[in-house]
């Protein structure tokens, strides 16, 4: 409790000038945390009043022995909104919390999400439930969330996540620190977690040894979507990407296309034809496809032969009437980009019933035998051995039409380099997100293709540094 507290403390000071603060404070182990940071913010010669939200319940333990420490002014929480307050301080519930806030708690929320003010959240933010991300009724809503020991679900999930504000993780001391989630089959995804990818490209190599990507193209109405992801992979590294379109769409991929090889096709029998002929490492299907019996026969056709397959968009939808007919067929190499429709279409009501999003995705690539990259704001990619990762890494201007597409093609790009189907799909979803945020608000899916080469050299650039350092120093 102290360390919490210290660590509390540490990061407000860290960021702001004394002023005068209100620290709202349960009767638990989080109210107790909250006592420690008054107690080092007023020792800082900081203004601060504590405000106790169940003044009617008798504190116990380390609660009790913090609040003994206090010399302040103690108030009713029902009485902090005559304050004058510029920072105020969430310490009445922690993670253990599974029901609306009522009465005290619920006016002491509303009292500081009304406020304007600065807020701090010990923990999580009151109001949410920690394993879940859910919010079940009224809520906090922080600048600062200062957490301990790993991240919690909460921390990373929506729509808890959108209220954390910029999130601390403080060592404080306890055995198997990581800033990662609160499960041991996850991480926070990142550079770390692939540092094999991007592929880098030796000097005598050349095109056909830097993989050969083939994409699947709808038809002439509805180009447009295999094109980003035809790109998206040349950007992301493919020596040879190749758009297989049915005869009536030829043209216009042609016309809309330089680096990128056309090839037409009659059929399921001629498109693997094709895709033996110009032996292709990995095939992204689904992007604009058109959902028809056709796209049906093509995608299991893909799955028999010896290559991983990205499945986006209608590759995935067209088998909303008979889902295990494809979940059959897939294998642990192939790569599944589902949104949260196209997920429920897949493994229907799994989303609603398992405990989080980290959950849903776990269990759907369990079912399905290959890796779910369960898209959202809070993308979460999961490897049909129980592993996952959670991005976190993102822009929300990136929900515009096309960026999933794009996403698709840096999947099939990587894959067709020979990466495993798990770091792929996470280093795709990581590099795909920071040029969103490279890109800003405003973005089309187009500025994901521009901003890629720079992603890149950047994240090559930063490696190389981070190498150097740690050869200096001996690591």
């Amino acid at each position: 409790m102290q360390a919490a507290g210290e660590a509390v403390a540490a990061a407000i000071k860290a960021r702001w000038s004394p002023r005068p603060t209100t620290v709202f404070v349960g009767a638990g182990k989080n109210g107790g945390d909250g006592i420690v940071v008054a107690c080092r913010l007023q020792e800082a010669a900081w203004p601060v009043t504590v405000a106790r939200v169940f003044p009617d319940r008798d504190l116990t333990g380390e609660s009790l022995a913090a609040a003994q420490q206090w010399q302040g002014a103690v108030i009713d929480s029902r009485d902090a909104e005559t304050l004058d307050t510029e920072l105020f301080v969430d310490a009445i519930f922690g993670i253990g919390l599974s029901r609306p806030p009522e009465g005290r708690a619920a006016q002491a929320i509303r009292c500081m999400n009304a406020s304007g003010r600065l807020v701090v959240a010990v923990d999580i933010p009151s109001g949410m439930v920690g394993d879940s991300g859910h919010v079940p009724g009224e809520a906090v809503e922080a600048d600062l969330t200062v957490t301990f020991h790993r991240l919690r679900p909460a921390h990373l999930l929506f729509p808890a996540r959108a209220a954390c504000g910029e999130i601390v993780c403080a060592d404080i001391g306890i055995e198997g620190f990581s800033p990662g989630p609160d499960d041991v089959a996850a991480q926070v995804n990142s550079p770390d977690c692939w540092p094999d990818l991007p592929v880098s490209a030796s000097s005598d190599t050349h095109k056909h040894r830097r993989g050969r990507l083939a994409v699947l193209s709808g038809p002439a109405k509805a180009t447009g979507a295999a094109r980003l992801a035809a790109e998206a992979g040349l950007r992301a590294g493919a020596g040879l990407v190749t758009i297989l379109t049915p005869p009536g769409a030829a043209l216009v991929n042609a016309s809309q296309l330089t680096e990128v090889m056309i090839r037409s096709f009659k059929g399921t029998d001629d498109f693997l034809s094709v895709l033996e002929n110009i032996r292709a490492t990995a095939a992204v299907l689904g992007p604009g496809a058109g959902k028809d019996d056709t796209l049906r026969k093509t995608v299991i056709a893909a799955l028999s032969r010896p290559l991983p397959v990205v499945l986006d968009g209608d590759a995935l939808s067209v088998f909303e009437d008979e889902p295990e007919h494809l979940l059959g067929q897939l294998r642990d190499g192939d790569v599944l980009t589902p949104h949260a429709g196209e997920f429920e279409r897949l493994f229907p009501g799994l989303a609603e019933t398992a405990v989080n999003k980290i959950g849903a995705a776990r269990t759907a690539a369990q079912r399905a035998g290959c890796v779910v990259v369960f898209k959202g704001p809070d993308t979460v990619v999961a490897a049909p051995d129980g592993r996952v990762r959670v991005n976190v890494h993102a822009s929300t201007a990136m929900a515009t039409a096309g960026t999933g597409d794009t996403l698709a093609g840096i999947v099939g790009a990587f894959l067709a380099q020979g990466a495993p189907a798990f770091d792929a799909a996470s280093a795709a979803v990581w590099l795909h997100g920071d040029a969103g945020l490279r890109s800003g608000q405003g973005l089309i899916a187009g500025d994901i293709l521009d901003a890629l080469p720079g992603v890149l050299q950047s994240l090559t650039r930063h490696r190389r540094k981070d190498a150097a350092r740690r050869a200096l120093i001996g690591r």
